[in-house]
């Protein structure tokens, strides 16, 4: 199944590991995964720009 491309304005690993279940099947039950953690923690860096609106 080919992945989704990620939506203007959306982060491109919160985006995965939010729609890919294959990320998170090898945790542990409430294990946390490192990468989300440190997403949260520190932000997401790596924004796709939305595109500009062309209401006005």
């Amino acid at each position: 199944m080919a992945p989704k491309a990620t939506p203007p304005g959306e982060c491109p690993q919160c985006w995965e590991h939010a729609h890919n279940p294959r990320i998170h099947r090898r945790l542990k039950p409430r294990e946390d995964c490192q990468q989300c953690v440190n997403h949260m923690r520190n932000g997401c860096p790596n924004l796709v720009p939305k595109k500009p609106s062309r209401w006005w």
